[in-house]
């Protein structure tokens, strides 16, 4: 069974001694007479009106919403970076490394003319486009 929260109430009776000490017998017993507590005295304030429509925002709590972007990431099928792009930039980056490479050593041997032992030599060198 579930738990339940019981709110304590405090009970309002007027003793019967107060009354007839006090000489005046209650107009109705069975309505006791409204009583102003604070929180009457609070909403009646012009103050309180404002300060509840200035509320903070709701915020998470640090890490909850990272989480939150994990596990939605990971759900998706889609990349991040879009692929094509990323592909062509990481190509052309390798190349224009490699055609840097491959003139040094063709400059290295007094020539001016690329020639494939020149690509074969800046591969070796760079340590790029090796399968072992």
């Amino acid at each position: 069974m579930a738990r339940t929260k019981h709110l304590f109430r405090k009970k309002r009776r007027q003793s019967s001694r107060l009354s007839s000490a006090a000489g005046v017998s209650p107009a109705s017993p069975a309505t006791p007479a409204p009583v102003e507590n604070a929180r009457n005295k609070k909403a009646d304030a012009p103050e309180s009106s404002t300060k509840r429509q200035q509320h903070k925002p709701h915020r998470y709590r640090p890490g909850t919403v990272a989480l939150r972007e994990i596990r939605r990431y990971q759900k998706t099928w889609t990349l991040l970076i879009p692929a094509a792009p990323f592909i062509r930039t990481a190509a052309e980056d390798y190349l224009v490394h490699l055609f840097e490479d491959a003139m040094l050593c063709a400059i290295h041997a007094k020539r001016v003319t690329l020639m494939q032992k020149d690509w074969a030599l800046a591969r070796r060198l760079g340590g790029k486009g090796q399968l072992r």
